[in-house]
């Protein structure tokens, strides 16, 4: 990665450039899914776990009276399997089905052959931009979504706060903490991020998207669903990491190559939603999640008549979805809503 001789760039630029630069980048070049690649996420471990999110929108959709129309738009699309397999189970409800306009929002142009590919069969839409939908109710699904945005750090030192940012020196990368005011920041999103902290983790790209969608969700009707791996308490902390080949990595190596993450401060979250008139229509660990749509009774089903080895795949793929040991409890699940709504579904 290139980088103007001693000039400082903020954090979140570096990790934007890492990940999203136009032919370098992480994203851009790169298919993070699966073995072979980096990490693997809910839809590619389990149909099961698609299957719930699918009826999950339905319930929703009940909720909001069964609109004649609604449109289904997941955030960040992976290489499309959740997509495929919500239609497939959509295709249950016919009346949802024939109701839904499904659209997808994804800025790797590679991914996004690979999402058509699989995609292929399905009236989908791509946008560039969430201000495409002009029209509602909405259901924003976002699935290991916000913790690919890039993130800023501030650190309190000496009742001082500073900004990391990032040199390059001897053809080597190396964190600089340069003094800043963070009122400024706190100014703009009206949120005085600083109370109580001595540290700040936060993603001003996030905050626009949400900003975004509870203008959609308000306007229009609807809700954001958020699934990702992230905590609940008050303190910030410094959650910034690399991931290689399912493997930890210093964020400065294998630059481009390696997925550069953070997990979500689901407080902070709740926050940002208040601020945005947003209301938190349900917040639960993944297990809890799942287990209350009816995981466990559609594996019985589905494992009924089948082998040993088969049902012991299938088992074994839930158990890395809704154990505590796994995805069940690192993951959390978090519905934001208009303030009038009461569905809970999931919950």
């Amino acid at each position: 990665m290139k980088t103007n001789k001693n000039k400082y760039i903020p954090l979140d630029k570096f990790i934007n450039k890492a990940l999203y630069k136009k032919k370098s980048g992480y994203y851009m070049k790169n298919n993070p899914f699966g073995k072979g690649g980096d990490f693997i996420t809910g839809p590619n471990i389990s149909i099961l776990f698609s299957e719930m999110i699918a009826i999950w929108c339905v319930s929703f959709w009940e909720n909001l009276g069964c609109p004649k129309k609604i449109n289904i738009i997941e955030l960040g699309a992976g290489n499309g399997e959740m997509m495929f397999q919500m239609i497939k189970a959509f295709n249950n409800f016919n009346k949802f089905k024939i109701s839904t306009k499904l659209f997808i929002l994804e800025k790797s142009n590679l991914l996004k052959k690979i999402q058509k590919k699989r995609l292929s069969s399905f009236n989908i839409v791509w946008l560039n931009s969430i201000n495409k939908i002009k029209t509602g109710p909405n259901i924003f699904l976002a699935n290991e979504f916000f913790d690919a945005l890039p993130i800023k750090q501030f650190k309190k030192k000496n009742n001082r706060w500073f900004e990391k940012k990032i040199i390059k020196k001897n053809n080597k990368f190396k964190f600089i903490d340069e003094i800043t005011n963070i009122k400024n920041l706190e100014k703009k999103i009206g949120i005085k991020l600083s109370n109580n902290q001595k540290f700040i983790e936060f993603s001003p790209l996030s905050y626009k998207f949400l900003k975004i969608i509870s203008e959609k969700i308000n306007n229009f009707n609807g809700g954001l669903l958020v699934i990702d791996y992230g905590f609940l308490e008050k303190k910030m902390k410094n959650t910034l990491q690399s991931v290689y080949k399912h493997n930890f990595n210093y964020i400065f190596n294998k630059l481009a190559k390696s997925d550069i993450t953070h997990n979500l401060n689901f407080f902070l979250l709740e926050r940002i939603a208040k601020k945005l008139n947003l209301k938190v229509g349900g917040l639960a660990n993944q297990g809890k999640f799942l287990i209350n749509l009816g995981i466990l009774k559609r594996a019985e089903i589905l494992t009924k008549n089948l082998r040993f080895s088969k049902k012991a795949d299938i088992y074994y793929r839930l158990k890395r979805l809704i154990d505590n040991n796994f995805m069940g409890e690192l993951f959390k699940v978090m519905f934001l809503t208009k303030k009038n709504n009461k569905f809970n579904t999931g919950f």
